[in-house]
């Protein structure tokens, strides 16, 4: 009999990911990611991810409410002020002021 002290899925799976990211690096996570990305993509359509989008936006506005996509946009509106000065949203707006609008397709 083994003395060793059991492990439950979560924890195994995390002590495998552990594993792998050592010995790999941790943008192997990312490689696979994208090619798993593309593969879908190819196979079942943009469609797929618009409807995966659409039902795990409506999870999350039945279990945090309209007022969650408030305050993290308001939080990541913030990071962006950090991260660029507090004028980056006013230069951004000139630029595209300045760009040429494009002609709605018409019938």
């Amino acid at each position: 009999m083994s003395d060793a002290i059991p492990m439950t899925v979560r924890e195994a799976g995390k002590k495998g990911g552990d594993i792998v990211k050592q010995k790999y690096g941790p943008d192997y996570y990312r490689t696979i990611g994208t090619k798993g990305g593309k593969v879908v993509s190819e196979e079942r359509g943009p469609e797929f991810y618009a409807a995966i989008g659409k039902k795990g936006g409506s999870i999350v506005k039945e279990r945090h409410g309209l007022e969650h996509y408030s305050a993290i946009g308001r939080k990541g509106g913030e990071t962006v002020k950090k991260k660029y000065g507090p004028d980056y949203y006013a230069r951004i707006g000139k630029k595209g002021g300045a760009s040429p609008k494009r002609r709605e397709a018409g019938p």
